[in-house]
């Protein structure tokens, strides 16, 4: 088999993770970060990245080695553990999915003027909620892998061109100091732990693409090599966190330190966001960067229901040892999900800030990174022959992530004392 149809045959579960790391933690988290506070949070962006690495990598490991996902490992390695992985998951995918539909929901409404034809808030959710179920129930993996491949391709394209002609224009506000890459500001010091929740997304969130992986092996009947497997991964992860350095240059040159305000309701920040592109590209490509920004938001929320859904799925199988609950379960845990999603975001609703719902959501998530961080990482070293054993320089990056991924959440419960 040549080079190109090995990676026709991998290609995707890289893809899936950079499409659901790019969403709120990029469009809405990355350039919130370089509009409020320019260029100060540069390091706290560097650094989630690098040391939450090992932790997604594990998940793409352990599926090429086992043919299994990292789920099926957190039960060699306890009941324990794999009840704490699905309290964690049960405890935390409302909130998250209700962020991730919230901010979705603010981009088509943006895009398609929904309330200038009479929806408001709540009947664009149940819509946009509608569509991610009735995809996932026909098409379920397939129809995901397939989209996120085109979305991920536009966003992409007009993100680089759009950075890049930013970078030549320079800032429009004259207040960057580009030697000020660590900001000790009360704010963002309040900050740092929802930047760095999502930052490129959820620690948990790693058993997804130990699923995306397993289920890509079995509906292409092609089991890739470790390396094929781990490079297919490591392209969507460096995509991914170059996209959140340049989200935050363009907030930091376009926004920061000028008149323009970052709105409070979904709906007018995703019009703001859109923005940012058209100030740079002209007016006229409006409809593009709309429609693309739209599209890998509605693709990210398709990817956490479909994450969320198989995980549980699994989860539950494993912990009730039992395998023949076909796709039945995993259309009855959706349902639950979209319900669920829908609850909590009415709740947030009456607020008039979504950002209050994405911050939470995001803090939650990284307070909880390090018990799963900690689980792969003993998954991999206890589970794992020799030949799948990654090496001593992962290994060590690994203990300084669970280190930082520690130390942070401390930080944050006594900031938040």
């Amino acid at each position: 088999m040549n080079r190109l149809q090995s990676l026709k045959k991998t290609l995707g579960p890289g893809i899936l993770f950079a499409s659901t790391a790019i969403g709120v933690s990029h469009l809405v988290q990355s350039t919130k970060a370089g509009a409020l506070f320019g260029f100060g949070l540069l390091w706290a962006v560097l650094i989630a990245n690098i040391l939450k690495y090992p932790f997604f990598e594990y998940g793409s490991r352990y599926a090429n080695a086992t043919g299994k996902s990292i789920i099926d490992g957190y039960l060699k390695l306890s009941k324990w553990a794999l009840w704490c992985y699905f309290l964690i998951t049960i405890g935390s995918m409302f909130f998250v999915c209700a962020a991730v539909a919230k901010v979705t929901t603010g981009f088509m409404q943006n895009l398609f003027q929904l309330q200038k034809i009479g929806f408001n808030n709540i009947e664009s959710t149940i819509l946009i909620l509608s569509i991610c179920g009735i995809l996932l129930v026909i098409g379920k993996f397939k129809v995901l892998d397939q989209l996120i491949k085109v979305i991920g391709l536009v966003l992409l394209f007009s993100t680089v061109i759009a950075f890049i002609l930013c970078i030549f224009k320079g800032p429009v506000g004259n207040g960057i100091n580009f030697s000020e890459y660590f900001s000790l500001k009360k704010e963002a010091l309040f900050f740092i732990i929802p930047l760095m929740g999502w930052m490129p997304t959820a620690v948990d969130l790693s058993t997804w693409n130990s699923l995306w992986t397993v289920e890509k092996i079995q509906s292409t009947k092609y089991h890739p090599s470790l390396k094929e497997t781990l490079s297919e991964f490591n392209f969507g992860y460096i995509i991914s966190g170059l996209l959140s350095i340049m989200f935050m240059t363009m907030g930091a040159f376009l926004i920061f330190k000028t008149e323009n305000k970052l709105p409070a309701e979904s709906h007018l920040f995703a019009n703001q966001v859109v923005n940012l592109y058209t100030k740079v590209f002209g007016s006229w490509s409006y409809i593009i960067i709309a429609c693309s920004t739209f599209s890998i938001m509605f693709g990210t929320c398709i990817a956490v229901f479909d994450g969320y859904s198989r995980s549980v799925k699994k989860t539950f199988e494993l912990v009730t040892l039992k395998y023949n609950y076909g796709t039945r379960l995993y259309n009855i845990i959706l349902l639950l999900l979209l319900s669920g999603t829908f609850v909590i975001i009415c709740k947030y609703e009456y607020s008039g800030n979504f950002g209050i719902l994405v911050n939470f959501a995001t803090a939650l998530s990284f307070i909880v990174a390090p018990v799963i961080a900690i689980f792969n990482y003993l998954v991999i070293k206890k589970q794992l022959p020799n030949k799948f054993q990654p090496p001593k320089w992962l290994k060590l990056l690994s203990l300084l992530g669970i280190f930082y991924l520690i130390s942070f959440s401390i930080i944050y419960i006594i900031l938040n004392l």
